[in-house]
């Protein structure tokens, strides 16, 4: 019997049974699909040959998150990086690149680029204390308090009607927003401006790489150090009820909070319960994959060379599309969120084709096909882009929600992005990871630090599940 039941096997499950493993526990990670991973996973979608990667694409968190330095994960997988981190185009074959050199980025921002040198040098200089606030429940006390107050202000400033204050061109403001849209909601808003200028620093630190053979590549690493130490990894298995686990000591799981009160019922208080039932959910995405003839033939010079592209033209239009979206609206133009992974990493697609994702941001539940609306806004600055279109394949929202349960209605953030959603995640508690019943802990993305491919709430769960039921602390997790 196991020691230690993990419940899912996206990549803050794998964690957690990484962790749990390495402690000198008997692990068993239950996956109710037949491939592992989660937002991780990579497969051929639309042909043989054609490598797409199912949610998570790029991974700027994959050099900088506590658990993945722990982990090592670079010596694991190889991660390529692109020339340029990420784009973002405007009208008349304009574009505002973002490269690893902040200087660099700035030289090219035209009149902003001093503006945002003074925006995002203070954040560059303090990453590693800033990512590390970030990493956690945010009710704690900073581990560098300068760092988490400089990031404060900032984000006070970039998330208020005080964000174009000062900038005098729409170069850098739409390099920004097109960072700070990644979050699904309103813009400007203090959520979306914090987790903005969060990737916008690991730009011009680490940068934003892409993991060779897709996101797979990153579950099937902490997959094999899994079974490395001794853990079993069942897929096919769906798990209904903790009384399937009861011989477990302790159960951490990687769902939404409704699936923990469906699997846990009666084992949490009647209250607890009532809060995940009602735990607020986000807007979601439409997806489009696709299969082209060539690279996409961008009007903007270097954007060719983005691993990211943010396509919604400026600062404006990008909060309008958004804007859009929370009024319950589906945007005639789009805000859409490109990578281009095929031109450093070869071998997703067949000499002389390339693979294409992407994603618009459309209101929970939708069921509306954006696949049209998602190529006019690529051909307004690629013009010619349908022309090297071979096959696409959409995902609605309500798909992504059939494919994974933790994405309810859509929502890949697992949990509405605002003030509150940040702090009652999916409780307000100093340990929300722990839930009321002993040994039964919460480490999906509906916990702090939330979304995004970190292992973090894994970690967390992890370290508190060994500390609670069998007095251990977290191990060494290096190669």
């Amino acid at each position: 019997m196991p020691d230690a039941a993990v419940v899912g096997s996206g990549p803050n499950g794998l964690a957690a049974a990484v962790i749990m493993a390495r402690a000198g526990l008997k692990v068993h990670v239950y996956e109710a699909a037949a491939q592992i991973g989660g937002g991780t996973r990579t497969t051929e979608l639309i042909e043989d040959g054609h490598w797409h990667d199912i949610c998570s694409a790029v991974h700027p968190m994959a050099l900088a998150s506590p658990f993945f330095k722990a982990f090592e994960l670079p010596r694991r997988i190889e991660l390529a990086l692109p020339k340029i981190q990420f784009a973002s185009p405007l009208d008349r074959g304009r574009a505002a690149l973002a490269y690893r050199s902040l200087d660099r980025t700035a030289d090219e921002l035209g009149r902003d680029g001093r503006a945002y040198r003074r925006l995002l040098a203070p954040l560059v200089r303090r990453l590693d204390g800033i990512v590390e606030t970030t990493s956690d429940q945010l009710l704690r006390m900073p581990a560098d308090p300068l760092a988490a107050a400089i990031l404060g202000l900032r984000t006070l400033e970039q998330g208020s009607p005080l964000w174009n204050l000062r900038f005098r061109g729409d170069l850098a403001p739409a390099l920004i927003s097109g960072v700070a849209a990644h979050a699904v909601g309103r813009l400007p808003s203090v959520a979306a401006a914090g987790a903005g200028l969060l990737l916008n620093s690991l730009a011009h630190v680490g940068g934003w790489p892409v993991p060779v053979g897709g996101s797979a590549a990153i579950a099937t690493a902490m997959a094999n150090d899994i079974e490395a130490h001794g853990g079993v990894i069942e897929t096919g298995f769906k798990v209904s009820s903790l009384a399937e686990l009861e011989a477990a000591k302790a159960v951490l799981l990687d769902v939404a909070p409704p699936a923990l009160a469906r699997i846990a019922g009666n084992r949490l208080p009647s209250s607890y319960r009532r809060s995940l039932e009602s735990f607020r959910f986000g807007n979601a995405a439409c997806k489009v994959d696709f299969i082209l003839s060539g690279p996409v033939p961008w009007a903007g010079a270097g954007i060719t060379d983005a691993g990211t592209v943010h396509v919604g033209g400026t600062r404006t239009e990008i909060a309008q599309a958004e804007h859009e979206v929370s009024q319950g609206r589906h945007p005639e133009r789009p805000y859409v969120l490109v990578s281009q992974p095929s031109p450093i990493d070869a071998g997703r697609a067949p000499q002389g084709r390339h693979i294409l994702w992407s994603y618009c941001h459309v209101p929970a539940g939708s069921t509306v096909d954006m696949g049209e609306a998602v190529i006019r806004q690529l051909e307004r600055f690629a013009p010619g882009f349908r022309d090297v279109i071979i096959r696409y394949k959409v995902t609605t929202a309500a798909g992504l929600a059939a494919y994974n349960e933790n994405y309810v209605g859509g929502d890949f953030s697992a949990g509405l992005l605002d003030a509150r959603g940040l702090l009652q995640r999916p409780v307000v508690s100093p340990v929300p990871w722990r839930t009321p019943a002993r040994g039964v802990y919460l480490c999906s993305s509906s916990t702090p630090p939330g979304p995004g491919v970190t292992g973090m709430p894994g970690f967390h769960a992890a370290k508190y599940a060994l500390k609670d039921i069998f007095n251990l602390g977290v191990p060494r997790l290096g190669v």
